[in-house]
């Protein structure tokens, strides 16, 4: 019973029209799921990924009308996206400067080429050079080159004002492993970013904590992540359950998503984490093939729909 990996992050938009375009444009990712937040219908739940709508591919954005993040700690910080190699960082820094992307150079960080950019709301990325491992599943109508297509999360980077009750829940409670530490980008020598390790590990299987304790807290809105999610194979879902339960972790308890299972609870800096299972998976309701062509809806939701998409605007 361990986590395998990055199953997705979720983030917040107040502009679905502007976010769909640039991820699906610029960045090239497919839209596998146009759904609705299941707890606020009347904001989108938008989710990107592969071709194939692997776990651990899905970047998901919450339409919510907010002001802007205010930058801090207690917070997730930086979502890597994997790319398969530096070839590919110089293809997409090009590409980036072209379409008047903020970007920045080409670094090593942690031992792999890196390439930070925004999205144009400010929500914090970093293309990554994973070296080309494990399965890839290009998106034949993606407007980018198959070669050089995003392949997933990862790593993603928290800030924490301290380490110790971070680590000891990802190592008591998730099992992760700590595996090595290196100097926090921008901050020098006050800051390490800690490195935590899932499943068989690589990036695709990292959290990244970051000990920044002179920041102020972060303060939630567009350009800001709501949560990870961590995945897990379906037949140890109810074990988790039972696990945060034994350990006396405050949790959700079991929520089903319809397109998977969920358990959600927070670290000790605030910062929400969910554990969820690979299935069902996103072609449930809908062909692969059409995936996040029309507006999906849960069961539960079905009997709203017309009242629903009266309510959202169009992408």
């Amino acid at each position: 019973m361990t986590l395998i990996g990055l199953h997705h992050l979720t983030a917040v938009t107040a502009d679905a029209r502007r976010n769909h375009a640039f991820y699906t444009e610029t960045l090239g990712l497919r839209l596998v799921k146009k759904t609705v937040n299941q707890d606020d219908v009347s904001a989108y739940h938008l989710f990107y990924a592969d071709g194939l709508a692997s776990p651990g591919s899905d970047i998901t954005f919450f339409d919510w009308p907010v002001g802007r993040e205010r930058r801090g700690t207690r917070s997730i910080v930086r979502t890597g996206l994997r790319v398969a190699g530096e070839t590919s960082l110089v293809w997409w820094r090009d590409r980036l400067a072209t379409a008047g992307v903020v970007h920045g150079d080409i670094v090593r960080r942690d031992g792999r080429a890196t390439l930070d950019i925004e999205d144009p709301e400010g929500q914090r990325l970093a293309l990554v050079d994973d070296g080309g491992v494990g399965d890839a599943h290009p998106w034949a109508d993606s407007p980018v080159p198959a070669v050089h297509q995003i392949r997933g999360l990862g790593p993603v980077t928290l800030s924490v004002p301290e380490l110790a009750p971070t680590d000891a829940v990802l190592t008591a409670v998730t099992e992760m492993r700590r595996e090595r530490d290196y100097a926090t980008p921008g901050r020098g020598r006050e800051s390490r970013t800690h490195v935590y390790v899932m499943g068989a590990g690589g990036p695709a299987a990292e959290l990244h904590v970051a000990v920044e304790p002179g920041l102020p807290a972060a303060q939630p809105g567009a350009g800001g992540v709501h949560h990870v999610a961590f995945r897990v194979a379906d037949g140890d879902y109810e074990a988790w359950v039972e696990r945060l339960r034994r350990l006396r972790v405050p949790s959700s308890g079991p929520v089903d998503r319809f397109y998977f299972r969920s358990l959600y609870f927070r670290e000790p800096s605030g910062i929400l984490f969910e554990i969820a299972t690979d299935g069902p998976g996103f072609a449930v309701d809908e062909p692969l093939d059409r995936l996040g062509r029309g507006l999906s809806l849960p069961p539960f939701l079905e009997g709203r729909r017309h009242e629903i998409e009266a309510g959202l605007t169009p992408l």
